[in-house]
């Protein structure tokens, strides 16, 4: 019998970033991870078999969905396995013997600075300055040493990098939350038996009157669950979108089944994303 292989999973940052504590708490904290700079990058090592999961985030409870996401889910065509949100805490992380009278400068990524506007307008005197990840920021600490700086990112950051954190959970909204699909290519379902089904599915039709309420009908007639529907422009037709969609129920339930067969008859391309249970 083969030797079983290590779980590993790709996902967008350094490590300490928001997406592997996501990978930990659905793979189990053994799993190997694959830090990648770009989403792109998380997706072409998945479908080039370097690893076999990858954990991207889809939607975050104040900045909205992850748009690029969306649009590699449709491009390369990886199921999405599981499912599971995360906790937002954001936390002022410096150099062990910077103190916070010294600081001039925060680095962390754009959507975790926009989380945490009302500590800068408390402390006019710290410039806000975009970078490529949280986690990425308190390595560059590290490793460049800028005077009078310090980063925003998550408490495994600070004890990965050696920082200290100055001050805890700056963030504008304690209800902070980020949602993030587990991808594979494995024909194994990974489920959490304590959630019931989901199904995420992208459809297209025709820019003519009552189109979008016909296809709501299918799933409405049928009693199903529509937890979110979500809009992407379709390139190559200007003004025409892609729609995509999560329902509760799995793609092999009778009401489901039923659904996406009435649903192809009317559109012009249905395609279901994955079937997954989420991890709570």
């Amino acid at each position: 019998m083969a030797p079983k292989r290590r779980l590993s999973a790709a996902f967008q940052g350094e490590l300490g970033a928001f997406s592997q504590a996501a990978a930990e708490k659905l793979l189990g904290e053994q799993i190997k991870m694959l830090p990648c700079e770009t989403f792109k990058h998380v997706f072409e090592e998945l479908r080039s078999n370097a690893v076999s999961h990858a954990v991207v985030p889809i939607e975050n409870t104040l900045h909205g969905s992850v748009h690029e996401n969306y649009d590699h889910l449709l491009e390369y065509e990886v199921p999405i396995c599981g499912e599971t949100s995360i906790r937002i805490s954001h936390h002022l992380i410096a150099l062990p013997e910077v103190r916070f009278p010294d600081i001039r400068r925060v680095f962390s990524h754009p959507v975790a600075i926009n989380q945490c506007r009302k500590f800068f307008d408390k402390h006019r005197r710290i410039e806000p300055v975009p970078f490529y990840d949280t986690a990425g920021s308190v390595k560059m600490l590290r490793e460049k040493r800028p005077p009078g700086a310090a980063a925003i990112a998550s408490e495994s950051a600070a004890a990965i990098y050696g920082g200290r954190i100055l001050r805890r959970n700056i963030e504008d909204d304690r209800q902070n939350f980020t949602r993030f699909f587990l991808l594979t290519k494995q024909k194994d379902i990974f489920a959490s038996a304590a959630s019931p089904w989901k199904t995420s599915l992208v459809f297209s039709m025709r820019n003519i009157p009552g189109a979008l309420f016909k296809a709501m009908a299918c799933f409405a007639l049928r009693d199903l669950n529509l937890t979110k529907i979500e809009s992407r422009p379709l390139r190559g037709k200007p003004w025409e979108y892609l729609f995509y969609l999560d329902l509760l129920g799995r793609d092999t339930d009778p009401a489901v089944r039923n659904a996406l067969e009435n649903l192809q008859e009317i559109t012009e391309f249905v395609r279901v994303l994955g079937s997954y249970r989420p991890t709570p």
